[in-house]
């Protein structure tokens, strides 16, 4: 089948059994939070940032990421994820986490997955593999990408088994790529999904969702 024409990120919500995204709004300050600041999060290899010592510290950074977003689409689109309804995982509304579909390029069809984190407490839980499922439909499905790019810091093993656990392909490794919050420089493990990747891509995660539904009763 024929994909249209590759456009920007919508900004519409997307919606799936357990999370949903939605565009990030000033508000969602409070929410974040909680999962910003969650001590654990920082000692598994992310350390881009520090942890804010409050909401109104926090505050800067979640404007800087809604003002990513261009009028046209184009920039980062940043999500904001909630859970769906009442469950194990908490009350329905709760956020839970954050990601981004960034560094939009029509023309070459590439798009990035990243500035992703979430509480630990949803770690190894539906959240992550639902997410996304929902932000790679969005990719190539709704937007008509060609190539979607994962990346993480080279220390982060965490994040790397992730990202290989999705079916991504290791790319290699930039060096000196960016700053860590300490000041030394962070050396990027890349990864990517192309769009001919995607329908064995969707079929495992869909796979995963449904077991992790038949464990918890659901």
């Amino acid at each position: 089948m024929a994909r249209p024409d590759c456009i920007p990120p919508t900004g519409d919500p997307l919606v799936g059994r357990v999370v949903r995204l939605d565009v990030t709004r000033p508000e969602d300050v409070e929410g974040l939070f909680p999962v910003y600041s969650d001590p654990v999060v920082y000692t598994q290899g992310y350390a881009m940032a520090l942890p804010p010592a409050s909401p109104a510290e926090l505050q800067p950074l979640v404007k800087n990421a809604i003002g990513a977003r261009q009028p046209d689409g184009t920039g980062r689109t940043a999500y904001t994820i909630r859970l769906v309804e009442d469950s194990v995982l908490g009350a329905a509304g709760t956020i839970v986490g954050t990601s981004s579909l960034g560094d939009v390029d029509v023309q070459r069809e590439h798009v990035h997955l990243g500035w992703t984190m979430y509480g630990s407490r949803w770690w190894g839980s539906a959240v992550n593999p639902e997410s996304k499922l929902l932000l790679l439909a969005h990719a190539f499905e709704t937007c008509g990408f060609g190539r979607v790019k994962l990346q993480t810091d080279v220390i982060n093993a965490r994040s790397r088994a992730a990202i290989r656990g999705l079916g991504a392909t290791f790319e290699g490794i930039t060096r000196r790529d960016l700053r860590r919050a300490d000041g030394t420089w962070r050396d990027s493990a890349v990864y990517s999904i192309l769009v001919d990747d995607w329908p064995a891509i969707r079929a495992a995660l869909q796979a995963r969702l449904s077991r992790s539904s038949a464990q918890a009763g659901v």
